[in-house]
């Protein structure tokens, strides 16, 4: 065993510390191995398959490496080549892949057509969604509300939710669950059946739960499952894994709970609490030495990290310098916080270890704006152009060329149901179908539609409002159009009867108003949007080593950089007001907050305004002193309300589930009365007043949520 590691060291230079070498050598039964961030968890996998294949004879196909993304899988195949590069490859695949393994092999080709990643015959997974939700609400789905309801149908999937448990989900907008129960039947009555890549997971788990001989076939396929990332994976990714390693139950899984930033895509980082329930022989080892950042950061990472309650206990350290301390600065106002981070890069001479991460991609744009105006080269790890086709943006600039182009009925029309003018859907079915003409577009409809005498008055203060913006730069163009024309007013109804978040929509007119700040006219705001447009799609694709990266936080999963700036930290955005109401929300909050700081090598800034995140505040206490922090206070803007750690003891909570059943009147310390109408070891569904609700019993009763009544 020890010639192994000696002759890796000698021939890759690659050292393993005492912890990586017993992860390395203890290959049979299961393994729960919880790495750290930076404590060279890939490294350390690639390390045992070598050992599997040269010390322990097991033939390369014999072994399966499961990851959480392609590029994962990529990376791998790439170490493991260059480690090993006399042997035999390995099978590395995503969990999607295998899945699709096992559906092909399943189903015969001509029982089922794939309607993701390709579009077959129109039957497109989205254009099926959109062509629901129109028909049912007889109004366009705009793509904030596809994706919501894109990963809600993934949710529910994942979950394994039985379709008669759908209607006790709570809904992404209402209607949801209606469209996800027509578009599931029109898929399993279509001939052929119809198949997205969330039911190649249900499949292949029907698959494995049905058929014997292909489970046997694939349980007797491979000797040694290894999966990473696995605080990422399902519920039904993980039923899989139990699948194929029932027989050997010879299965390493490397995760950190700590990271775990995807349950609202379903990942179940509670599962790496109960391994031991599905593997009582389990052995639970911890990587906890970090070989990336310095003293300063790991510190007070690990101490951040520990407020959390529903996690492993560890204590991640490392042996690298303190380095400097970590910057926190509160800055007057969002543009305030851009001009701090322009002038800060203006000082560097190198980009290419820079990194400014966010929790939300709206937080680029205009980060992104003045960074092409000043020519400094750029790259996002997850460029998102959908900002330039929101509805909103493309309300703004419809407006804009009506007040250009005032004959153009076409152009009223599409905008028209966004005004202060209460169209009916009849009136608003009438002006669709009007032509431009050579007269103004009021005047014709004036002529064309019979309205109320209000909807006369509104429409001649509007023809007033409109004529006048041609003249106007296109800041108080779009400023006008929030507030005289009624769009502001609109916003605040549709999120309202739509479930969005009106924070949100606020922000993308906010947005807009800053980029059309310096331009003079509004032909080149649109010329502007396209740019950036363009800037986007490039910043995506072409990549060099000397360019700045920006990204959320969550695709920074993975990355490492000397310079680190986490930037919009207030309260609404990193916690959300969703997440601060929740408390299984405010751990993943938390867990995303620490994988922003832990991407830091030596240089980590955290930047706010307004209400500084209660997040600053928990770091603020641990990395500054007493006499410090008093310092720093009164230097800044007016401080943030204080974090609320400490459970208010409540002597009438339930403290046991014994205390519980279904029926039972409850009453939830944020969500007020209801009643239990499910009940299991880990979760408790309560049908409140407006919604029906599903809590994790294990935070429940350790915040003292519950009591009866």
């Amino acid at each position: 065993m020890s010639d192994f590691f000696e002759r890796k060291k000698q021939e890759l230079g690659v050292e393993l510390n005492k912890i990586q070498k017993k992860a390395v050598t203890k290959t049979e039964g299961p393994l729960l191995l919880l790495a750290c961030p930076g404590s060279g968890k890939t490294t350390t996998m690639i390390m045992r398959i070598g050992y599997l294949i040269e010390e322990k004879s097991i033939q390369p196909k014999r072994i399966k490496a499961i990851t959480f993304s392609r590029a994962s899988a990529t990376d791998m195949l790439e170490r493991y080549a260059r480690f090993f590069p006399g042997l035999a490859p390995v099978d590395f695949s995503t969990i999607h892949s295998l899945a699709f393994q096992i559906t092909r092999e399943y189903l015969s080709a001509d029982d089922y057509v794939m309607i993701e990643g390709s579009d077959s015959n129109r039957l497109n997974k989205k254009r099926l969604l959109r062509e629901i939700y129109a028909r049912e609400n007889d109004e366009p789905i705009t793509d904030d509300l596809l994706e919501e309801l894109v990963s809600f149908i993934s949710f529910v999937k994942n979950k394994m939710v039985q379709k008669r448990k759908w209607k006790t989900l709570d809904e992404p907008f209402p209607g949801a669950i209606d469209i996800l129960s027509i578009y599931e039947d029109f898929k399993e009555n279509h001939e052929p059946r119809l198949v997205d890549f969330d039911d190649m997971l249900t499949i292949a788990f029907e698959a494995l739960s049905t058929d014997r001989k292909l489970l046997l076939k694939y349980q007797q396929r491979w000797d040694y499952v290894m999966t990473d990332e696995s605080q990422d994976t399902s519920m039904v990714q993980h039923a899989l894994v139990e699948k194929l390693v029932e027989k050997h139950r010879n299965l390493c899984v490397v995760a950190d709970d700590d990271q775990s930033i995807y349950t609202w895509r379903a990942a179940e980082p509670s599962y790496l609490l109960k391994f031991r329930q599905v593997y009582p022989d389990a052995y639970i080892m911890k990587m906890e030495r970090n070989y990336r950042s310095s003293g300063t950061i790991v510190s007070t990472a690990n101490r951040f990290i520990k407020t959390n309650k529903l996690r492993h206990d560890k204590n991640m350290f490392t042996d690298r310098p303190e380095g400097g301390p970590i910057v926190i600065r509160r800055l007057a106002s969002q543009e305030a916080q851009l001009k701090y981070l322009l002038k800060e890069l203006g000082d560097l001479e190198d980009y290419g270890n820079v990194a400014i991460l966010y929790r939300n991609n709206s937080s680029s744009t205009l980060l992104m704006d003045e960074l092409d105006r000043l020519g400094i080269p750029f790259y996002m790890k997850d460029a998102d152009n959908r900002f330039f086709s929101h509805w909103i943006v493309q309300d703004i600039l419809n407006f804009m060329r009506f007040s250009l182009r005032p004959e153009r009925i076409d152009l009223y029309a599409k905008v028209a149901s966004k005004t202060n003018a209460y169209w009916s859907a009849a009136q608003l079915k009438q002006l669709g179908r009007m032509q431009p003409s050579k007269q103004h577009a009021f005047e014709e409809i004036t002529l064309a539609v019979t309205m109320k005498d209000y909807q006369l008055r509104i429409i001649a203060e509007q023809r007033k409002t409109v004529d006048a913006l041609k003249d106007m730069p296109p800041l108080n163009v779009i400023k006008a159009i929030r507030r005289d024309i009624g769009y502001d007013q609109m916003l605040k109804s549709r999120a309202e009867k739509f479930g969005m978040k009106l924070d949100y929509l606020q922000q993308i007119l906010s947005t807009l108003e800053q980029i059309a700040e310096p331009l003079p006219t509004m032909t080149d705001f649109a010329k502007r949007l396209k740019q950036l447009e363009e800037v986007t799609r490039q910043a995506k694709t072409e990549k060099t080593d000397d360019m700045l990266t920006l990204s959320t936080m969550h695709s920074s999963k993975g990355l490492e950089f000397d310079r680190v700036y986490l930037i919009d930290l207030v309260e609404g955005i990193v916690p959300t007001e969703e997440d601060a109401d929740d408390p299984a929300l405010l751990e993943e909050a938390r867990r995303l907050f620490y994988v922003g700081m832990t991407r830091a090598k030596r240089h980590l800034e955290l930047l706010s305004y307004d209400q500084e995140s209660r997040f600053v505040e928990e770091v603020r206490r641990i990395a500054l002193p007493k006499t410090k922090q008093t310092e720093a206070t009164k230097a800044s803007a007016p401080s943030s309300p204080k974090t609320k750690i400490a459970v208010p003891d409540n002597p009438d909570a339930v403290r046991s589930i014994d205390e519980l059943q279904v029926g039972a009147n409850i009453r939830h310390r944020v969500f007020g009365n209801g009643q239990i109408t499910d009940l299991d070891e880990e979760k408790v569904g309560i049908q409140f007043a407006k919604a029906h609700k599903e809590f994790l019993l294990e935070i429940c009763l350790q915040y003292q949520l519950l009591e009866l009544i």
